[in-house]
């Protein structure tokens, strides 16, 4: 086993990596970028170095600065963790050539995967189930429509070197065909630096289902399957082990497939197979295919370590140490079911925009798994993908770690950022997803009802207010004395005002235009109009916030503070710092609601932004190539005739 590691990552990886090191008597190092100086991943390592400047390019992608912290540091062996450079096969290769061990599959088996048309032959000569497409060289687009044609729509566009949804665009009709294609190259180009594309059928009720590997060069077993169909924009948003619905002869059908595309490339270290399943008809053997092959530990792997029992970075540390393979497929135990939901900072009522912001308050609830790389009072970077945890829960049946779910989500309490935690409650309330009726179309269907702002209704209204008020806590100070009428404030927050009569120890009255609401702290919980309420009250600098069920946010608003009218339709802002990358309007323009003003590249992803009204372009006030922050005007519309 190795005495020392390199960490070349970030975040709730960096942090997972960490754990299994401390269990083993591993010592771990960590790099750092300028926006990571305090980052939880620095502080939980035995020493810490620093790469650069906040952009991956500048630090954590910048292969030859990571290698030399960690010869400097004593380091034996470099863990990639996943993204950045943990698929690069160039860095693989600087790390071995530098005499360190880089903890994963070889540089070969790496391009092997690499690139999506490759992988696809070589699985193909395999004995893998491949899904009809084109995954040729010839990248002329009239080329790429006829074979489009010739598959028959619908069908995807996906980037050679794509993950993560980016560069991945679905085309329904021929007429759409040229646009999708000119987009997802863009996009691909940003993201990988390679613009080219394959051609894939599209399956009507599609279910992603991937196999975890894990092989050491030799020989490979599989620990199961993973469902994540649950996605938002070819995004995972829930994943869950094993996939509702599996039979026995599928189970064994895709898990002997993936093994031999593991040892056809002489896998070794953690990977993943996913598979495209048609779930139209059950799952059947004869209908799921290879998509691709991750070559490095998956965001969801905690859900299969659930389920078997089994620490993965600890396989990895003892697969790349030297030590073989020595479980047999029939060692490997599965136990009861588990789902792990993704908590991101993230604007889900303005389309899932990526947020900012300090993390005021977080808390994650006893009884769940919360693989995290933030603390309270940790910056949600614009720098960095705005994940804040991953909640993962484990039951004997998938009813009971459903339930568990569900009541881990309403117990977790972030405050800072806005976050898509209702998005998530919303998805472990729906039917079909309780029922395990799920492909990757489900969230786009029903993507109204989930993400509906529920209103706060007249409890959240009032314990908001008392947070308000400083009386949060109840008891003590909800008493006061006056000579002829109860104690009485009056508190302004987000659309109300809240007149509080304190009626006693532990008691109050919040009225709220014509509605009263009688509050009372019993054994240490709110009840509102006689009724438990099961909220928790978080009041932090400018806000309050009340938990459970449910999240809702309230600014305190100063009464003397008279701020100006936000901006009307006539003025499109930037929802996030990033990137303008395209302007397609020039003043003097005519433009009707819905056409598009300019591209914003944030995060990785691109972002159309289209005029809210019909009008004419006033002024262009950025050019592309311009970096905006949040709020930023870009195009102002000349102003309403009355």
């Amino acid at each position: 086993m190795f005495h020392k590691i390199l960490i070349a990552n970030r975040g709730e990886i960096a942090c997972r990596v960490i754990d299994t090191c401390r269990r083993l008597g591993v010592a771990t190092v960590a790099v750092y970028s300028d926006a990571d100086a305090t980052a939880r991943h620095v502080a939980m390592a035995d020493e810490a170095v620093h790469i650069g400047g906040p952009a991956p390019k500048d630090s954590y992608l910048k292969g030859d600065e990571i290698i030399a912290a960690a010869k400097a540091t004593g380091a034996e062996a470099i863990h990639p963790g996943y993204g950045f450079l943990s698929e690069n096969p160039g860095f693989v290769e600087a790390v071995e050539n530098a005499g360190l061990t880089f903890i994963g599959p070889s540089a070969k088996a790496i391009r092997a995967m690499g690139l999506k048309d490759a992988a696809k032959a070589l699985m193909e000569e395999a004995g893998v189930p491949v899904v009809p497409g084109y995954h040729g060289d010839n990248q002329d687009p009239e080329h790429l429509a006829g074979a489009a044609d010739t598959i028959g729509y619908p069908v995807l566009i996906k980037a050679v070197a794509g993950g993560g949804g980016k560069g991945m665009r679905l085309v329904e009709r021929p007429e759409e065909f040229d646009e999708k294609l000119t987009s997802a190259r863009g996009e691909a180009e940003t993201a990988f630096g390679n613009p080219a594309v394959l051609i894939e059928k599209y399956v009507q009720k599609p279910r992603h289902i991937e196999v975890q590997v894990f092989g050491d060069g030799a020989r490979a077993v599989h620990l199961y399957e993973r469902d994540c169909s649950l996605q938002r924009r070819h995004q995972k948003v829930i994943e869950e082990a094993p996939a509702p619905g599996m039979t026995e002869e599928m189970r064994a059908a895709m898990g002997q497939a993936a093994v031999r595309a593991a040892e056809a490339i002489g896998y070794k270290g953690a990977g993943t197979v996913e598979f495209i399943v048609d779930g139209s008809d059950g799952l059947r053997p004869d209908r799921f295919w290879f998509m691709e092959m991750n070559t490095r530990l998956q965001v969801e792997h905690p859900v299969t370590e659930a389920i078997t029992g089994i620490d993965l970075v600890e396989w990895q540390l003892r697969v790349a140490s030297g030590e073989p393979l020595t479980s047999q497929q029939e060692d490997i135990p599965l136990k009861g079911h588990a789902f792990e939901a993704r908590l991101y900072a993230e604007d889900v009522p303005a389309g899932f925009l990526p947020a900012t912001g300090t993390l005021t308050h977080l808390h994650f609830p006893e009884g769940a798994r919360a693989d995290t790389g933030v603390r309270p009072g940790d910056t949600i970077s614009p720098w960095y993908d705005p994940m804040i945890a991953k909640v993962i829960v484990h039951g004997a049946t998938r009813a009971i770690a459903l339930s568990k779910l569900r009541a881990a989500l309403e117990d977790t309490e972030v405050a800072g950022s806005v976050t898509n935690l209702s998005f998530l409650a919303a998805l472990a309330r729906h039917e079909g997803f309780r029922a395990g009726d799920v492909d990757t179309g489900l969230i786009a269907r029903d993507l109204g009802p989930l993400t509906e702002d529920a209103a706060p209704d007249l409890d959240v209204r009032a314990l908001a207010a008392l947070g308000a008020a400083g009386l949060a806590e109840g008891g003590a100070s909800m008493s006061g004395f006056t000579l002829w009428a109860p104690l009485r404030r009056t508190v302004a927050l987000d659309g109300m005002t809240a007149l509080i009569e304190v009626l006693g120890p532990g008691r109050a009255r919040v009225s709220i235009d014509d509605e009263k609401a009688d509050c009372s702290m019993t054994a240490g919980a709110w009840w509102v109009n006689d009724r438990p309420s099961g909220a928790r009250i978080v009041l932090t600098p400018g806000t309050v916030s009340v938990f459970g069920p449910g999240a809702y946010h309230f600014n305190l608003i100063d009464p003397l503070d008279r701020q100006s009218a936000p901006a009307g339709g006539g003025l499109t802002l930037s929802p996030m710092p990033g990137l303008v990358k395209t302007v397609y309007v020039s003043a003097g323009q005519t433009v009707a609601a819905g056409d598009r003003l300019a591209v914003l590249e944030a995060m990785k992803m691109e972002h159309t932004l289209t005029a809210a009204r019909d009008g004419t372009v006033a002024e262009v006030l950025v050019k592309p190539g311009a970096q905006v922050e949040a709020g930023a005007a870009l195009v102002r519309l000349e102003e309403d005739e009355a």
